[in-house]
């Protein structure tokens, strides 16, 4: 924990969290109440069918505020904002750190893919990003999570012991040795460190 502790005081300029099954209720509690993040980006890509269109934003934003919207491709990643990932693309972000999406096949049977999101945000962020796993039932979010951790920034999973589907994080664990393994409740606590500086 004392790692840990230190670890949280390195600057945290983005925040990439990824779900799948499971995954809307395990935002809602994870964003609830923390407001616009003032000192970070947030990007979340939650697995979607490609023929709807996603409300998730909208869902979001009525819970968290106007600071919520869908990412766009060539619009800057801007502090104090939550972008959601759009379906049926995914969603990578440049070295300028602006969004691009790619009609690239789906990567573990997903488009968009956590995996591409955050292998993409490790190289525009390196050491100044958190990246989280929560819960699924792919493997998706694995490798990306392990990226980050690669790249120096901080690595957190949802303990797969409260996760409505606990593939996902057991992969992550796995691949990426996370710093934190905690339910929801001890995430939110620690984003709203990360978030509010």
């Amino acid at each position: 924990m004392t790692a840990l502790r230190s670890r949280l005081h390195a600057p945290v300029e983005a925040v990439v969290v990824g779900a799948s099954a499971g995954g809307i209720d395990a935002l809602l509690q994870l964003f609830e109440g923390l407001g616009p993040p003032r000192s970070a980006a947030v990007v979340t890509v939650l697995h979607l069918p490609d023929d709807h269109d996603s409300r998730l934003a909208e869902v979001l934003a009525v819970r968290l505020g106007p600071h919520v919207t869908e990412a766009l491709p060539g619009a800057p990643v801007a502090l104090g904002h939550h972008y959601i990932a759009p379906p049926g693309y995914h969603l990578l972000v440049e070295q300028d750190r602006t969004f691009a999406l790619s009609c690239d096949p789906p990567v573990l049977f997903s488009r968009p893919s956590i995996d591409v999101l955050m292998e993409s945000c490790a190289d525009a962020w390196g050491p100044s990003l958190a990246g989280l796993v929560l819960t699924g039932a792919s493997e998706d979010g694995a490798r990306g999570l392990a990226a980050i951790k690669a790249a120096g920034g901080l690595a957190l999973v949802q303990d797969p012991a409260g996760a409505a589907f606990a593939t996902m994080p057991r992969a992550a664990i796995a691949a990426a040795a996370p710093d934190a393994v905690l339910p929801l409740s001890g995430l939110r606590d620690l984003l709203s460190n990360l978030l509010n500086r």
